[in-house]
């Protein structure tokens, strides 16, 4: 949500009521007292704070934004805001005082109706309540308002929270499991030593749910590869969070006099269905569960604010239970021994937290390259088995090791071509999917920056401040590489580090939304012709460690159930009338570098056989006059990684070249010379490619043809050498000529204007001479041309003085700048004023090189990320200046 910084005050004069709507004011029976104490409501609810400091009504300034939280407004049906309380109260719109307490209720109401118990919105909707109600209630006291007045209104009862999508709990649950799992493993070695069992780092059990098998399937999992594990970020707590974690270990370890572990009472908050007294009588519940919860997602400032959630949970069953009763005595005894413990931990020094393998945490992120790296940062990360496609990542973990060497901990995206999937499966352009890899990579390893958006804004906008040369990625589902299957995401925020999810970012929204059509998978080509729903799954191709599969897979397998059906086959278009045939170039005898021409004479003869020249236009059929190319990969814009290739099932395009009866030129000597002349006289039919284009937007290339490799080889190495070619050395031949070709002329004429442009020229002149006649201005009269006024001579006496008073200006205001630096050195040194300011100089130009250094290390950085996004082209290009004196 959108906040806003608190006001001082909320704009109040006694000019209101005649700029409020008059209608409402004669209907309102609200006093002028009734006014102001409800501008000091809104006031105190604004200038709250608790004793960490935190600012409870942060969350409810403005409304939700409707675009991160759309079913917001299909379960809140009367959204209310600080903010629309100030302006309701500005306008004067409320006609009764409980009109305004009811929209202060709703405000609580709506954010305990659509947030679980355990959100931080939930928790503050608890203070805003208790705030309003103690605002309320001296009101009442003060008599400017009636004590029914300042009960707050029943809006209706808080509906039980549901249960959460398996998809998006399923990395949460795993790691509360392997959290209990070592509670209980804890509390074990407490109770005695026949229970007591050294335990390893994770149980077998938890690896073959993380891997989505069964306990029959444990020893399958364990010979798995460990690659395809999914894994969890490492822990790299700072010492605040280690000491709330060693608080929390500390208070388990009790027991009451019947042998009891006191904690488990304080563990889950008590059914809503069995005990709905506990509800009306308890306005905060918490429990161990919750303050755990809040933990892990780094909701807590400092160990006094975790000390506020153990103390209102201790309290809360010292208040609900009698003095007698054993809970109420675990209470009392767990609240004294955690706040002793909380004690301890805050006296130890901060090295006594440090981390296993001597992780030292970067909650602030890390500097490299001139740039700061932090949680919650989508990046392109190296990837060793293709350097064209890194690795989409977002940053879950900084830290720096014992020889400080910094590191990131992400979690990887894979993109469609990565994945193991159904053959009818389709995916937008640019799409990733999450993934349960979280793995170490070195910061120098980070490669640039990206974004990934969730499906439902990704056709909205771009992400506000992105520059443009960045890559945007689209994603709706979670890839499980165990079962290969893909879920989709039904809460995004489920996807996000704990540190950012209640972040949102601004956008910069598209005039219209961007229509993004699915694409079939780019691995479709890989699906064997004979295959079958019955045949066992591919799997992927893996290279690295350290990086995703070289290439997936798909298979014939029966659809998942969430997989949407595949799109309607766009229709084929019209077919198009047959091009017109090119125009003939005609040959000339010799090459004559005073009247250039081109050697079109030449080129034909490249294109065929000894026994031939220039070929006739080729030869289409009408099943084959449109999209009869084979499909060429884009490269994306911004990204060395090429987007998703889009593959077909058309024919591919081939044209056939017919021979034509040979002309005779001066020229015949050289190519006799330069081919063999037993080439077979009906060259064989060529098979026509594409040149990828390496933008976005590229003009659609023209059609390619290679030689034979037999025919290819009679040309001789040294002509080969003078045209493009490719990978193979095979020459080139293009079916259009380039945009330059001059127009062919006669031998020997010179080149001359059109007669378009003379019969021009004519007619302008012409008319020129009948308007002088009928002026009466003789025909050969020429207008005198404007003379050029010289420039006024420069007085050098002025420039000299300007120039001197130029220089003594420049001394007396570098004499008063070392004054003034004197003076402050004075000030702060007193008698070592001296050596203060060399101290300062100094100081001043180390920061100078620091900077430079900085900048000089960016600008090294930049360039070598542009060479990285640079692609090169084999082959040989041919220009005019090599071979026309010209140019």
């Amino acid at each position: 949500m959108a906040s806003a910084s608190p006001p001082n005050s909320t704009p109040m004069n006694d000019s209101a009521e005649a700029d409020g709507d008059k209608d409402a004011q004669q209907e309102s029976s609200v006093t002028d007292e009734q006014w102001k104490a409800m501008k000091r409501v809104i006031d105190n609810l604004y200038s709250y704070r608790q004793s960490d400091g935190h600012d409870p009504s942060k969350v409810f300034h403005r409304k939700v934004n409707k675009r991160s939280l759309p079913d917001y407004y299909e379960v809140i049906k009367e959204p209310v805001a600080l903010s629309t309380l100030k302006s309701k109260l500005q306008n004067r719109q409320y006609s009764a005082f409980a009109a305004f307490v009811r929209d202060c209720a709703l405000i609580p109401h709506n954010a305990q109706t659509y947030n679980r118990p355990e959100a931080g919105a939930y928790q503050d909707a608890l203070v805003i309540k208790e705030v309003m109600e103690r605002e309320f209630k001296q009101l009442a006291g003060e008599k400017v308002i009636s004590a029914e007045d300042a009960i707050l209104p029943d809006l209706g009862e808080i509906p039980p929270a549901s249960p959460r999508p398996v998809e998006e709990e399923e990395e949460e649950d795993e790691e509360d499991e392997e959290d209990d799992e070592e509670e209980e493993a804890e509390d074990s070695e407490e109770e005695g030593g026949k229970r007591k069992r050294r335990r390893g780092p994770r149980s077998l059990a938890a690896i073959t749910k993380r891997e989505g098998g069964s306990k029959d399937d444990s020893q399958k999992s364990a010979d798995a590869d460990p690659r395809k594990k999914r894994g969890r970020p490492p822990r790299v707590d700072t010492p605040m969070e280690a000491r709330i974690k060693a608080v929390l270990k500390g208070i388990r370890k009790y027991k009451n006099d019947m042998g009891q572990i006191m904690i488990h009472q304080f563990q889950k908050l008590p059914d809503k269905t069995t005990m709905p007294e506990y509800y009306h009588e308890i306005k905060e519940p918490i429990a161990i569960e919750i303050i755990k919860r809040k933990q892990k997602r780094k909701k807590y400032q400092s160990v006094d604010h975790f000390m506020r959630d153990i103390d209102t949970m201790f309290n809360n069953a010292k208040s609900y239970n009698q003095d007698e009763s054993q809970i109420y005595k675990d209470a009392v005894t767990l609240q004294t021994e955690a706040h002793k413990l909380a004690e301890a931990e805050k006296s130890k020094p901060d090295d006594e937290y440090v981390m296993e393998e001597g992780r030292l945490p970067l909650p602030n992120g890390i500097l490299h390259n001139g740039e700061l790296w932090k949680v919650g940062d989508w990046v392109h990360i190296q990837n060793p088995n293709d350097v064209t496609k890194p690795i989409v990542a977002q940053i879950y973990r900084t830290w720096q090791d014992s020889e400080g060497q910094k590191w990131v901990n992400a979690c990887w995206y894979y993109r469609p071509e990565q994945t193991v999937h159904q053959y009818e499966k389709h995916f937008y352009p640019n799409e990733v999917v999450k993934t349960g890899q979280y793995r170490d990579h070195h910061i120098d390893e980070v490669i640039d920056r990206c974004f990934v958006m969730f499906c439902t804004r990704y056709s909205r906008g771009r992400p506000r401040g992105l520059p443009k040369d960045k890559e945007v990625y689209v994603c709706d589902s979670r890839y499980n590489e165990e079962k290969h299957k893909m879920n989709k995401i039904k809460t995004w925020a489920s996807c996000l580090p704990d540190e950012v999810r209640d972040k949102d970012y601004e956008m910069d929204l598209f005039d219209h939304p961007k229509r993004t059509k699915k694409v079939p998978t780019p691995l479709l080509h890989m699906l064997k012709d004979d295959a079958k729903e019955t045949d066992e799954i591919s799997k992927p191709r893996w290279g690295a460690d350290n990086a995703p599969p070289i290439v997936g897979a798909v298979h014939k397998g029966p659809r998942d159930e969430n997989q949407s059906p595949p799109p309607e086959p766009t229709p084929s278009p019209p077919p198009q009338p047959p091009p017109p045939p090119p125009r003939q170039i005609p040959t000339v005898p010799k090459y004559e570098a005073s009247n250039y021409r081109r050697a079109s004479d030449m080129d034909t003869r490249m294109a065929n056989s000894p026994d031939q020249t220039a070929a006739p236009p080729s030869s289409y059929s009408k099943q084959n006059q449109s999209y009869n190319q084979t499909q060429v990969p884009q490269t994306s814009r911004g990204s060395a990684s090429p987007a998703p290739i889009q593959y077909n099932q058309y024919a591919t395009h081939t044209t056939n070249y017919t021979p034509t009866q040979h002309h005779g030129s001066a020229n015949s000597s050289y190519r006799s010379a330069h081919y063999d002349t037993k080439y077979p006289p009906a060259p064989q039919p060529y098979r026509a490619t594409a040149i990828p284009g390496t933008a976005e937007n590229s003009v659609r290339p023209y059609e390619v043809f290679r030689l034979s490799e037999q025919a290819n080889a009679q040309i001789p190495e040294e002509v080969r050498q003078l045209y493009q070619q490719d990978e193979h050395g095979n020459v080139l031949f293009f079916t259009a000529p380039p945009v330059d070709v001059l127009p062919p002329v006669k031998e020997g004429s010179a080149l001359g204007h059109t007669a378009r442009y003379l019969a021009g020229k004519l007619r302008r002149k012409m008319a020129l001479k009948e308007k002088r006649r009928a002026e009466g201005i003789p025909e050969d009269y020429e207008e005198p041309r404007s003379k050029k006024v010289a420039p006024p001579a420069v007085d050098e006496n002025l420039a000299g003085q300007i120039h001197q008073m130029r220089d003594k200006g420049l001394r007396l205001m570098i004499d008063q700048m070392r004054e003034g630096t004197e003076a402050i050195c004075k000030s702060l040194y007193g008698a070592e004023w001296e050596e203060g300011a060399k101290f300062e100089a100094a100081r001043t130009a180390q920061r100078q090189a620091e900077a430079r250094r900085k900048q000089e290390a960016l600008a090294e950085s930049e360039q070598k990320r542009k060479e990285s996004e640079t692609v090169s082209l084999t082959g040989t290009r041919v220009y005019l200046d090599d071979f026309d004196p010209r140019y």
